[in-house]
């Protein structure tokens, strides 16, 4: 001990024993290797169907001007998460859209499935790209960052 007491100097204090140091081994953890996808190829673009109520919105048919009323309303997204999962996620209010968490209906994997999986940097591509082209063809779109 010191000799100003019974308080020992911070030279022979044991740290580990003070009530920061659950605080100071938390700092050093890293992301378990095994938490890591080491596949490049494992993200996906995926559609949503949404109830056609959604077109109701102005934000929706100013993003949609050349829409055809007769094809469906559809979101357009990406994730690195197994789809059915994300659709879950989206309907659970985890990390959602609100377009899809209170339209939407169901997946339409006719429309991304022959797409999947590919690299981070193509799904973003992509998830634009889709996003277009259903556009273009008459879909009211919502989604596709």
């Amino acid at each position: 001990m010191s000799s100003r007491g019974n308080h020992p100097t911070l030279v022979e204090k044991d740290w580990r024993s003070d009530a920061t140091a659950p605080l100071l081994s938390c700092e050093l953890k890293r992301k378990k290797p095994s938490l890591q996808n080491k596949d490049p190829f494992h993200h996906n673009v995926y559609v949503i169907l949404l109830k056609d109520d959604v077109a109701k919105h102005r934000s929706i048919l100013r993003l949609n001007p050349k829409r055809d009323p007769l094809k469906p309303c559809v979101y357009v997204g990406m994730t690195g998460i197994p789809v059915d999962q994300r659709f879950e996620n989206h309907k659970n209010g985890y990390k959602s859209a609100w377009v899809v968490r209170k339209y939407g209906l169901r997946l339409m994997p006719e429309l991304y499935e022959h797409l999947n999986p590919m690299p981070f940097e193509a799904a973003v591509q992509m998830e634009s790209e889709l996003a277009e082209d259903l556009r273009a063809a008459g879909y009211t779109v919502t989604g596709g960052h």
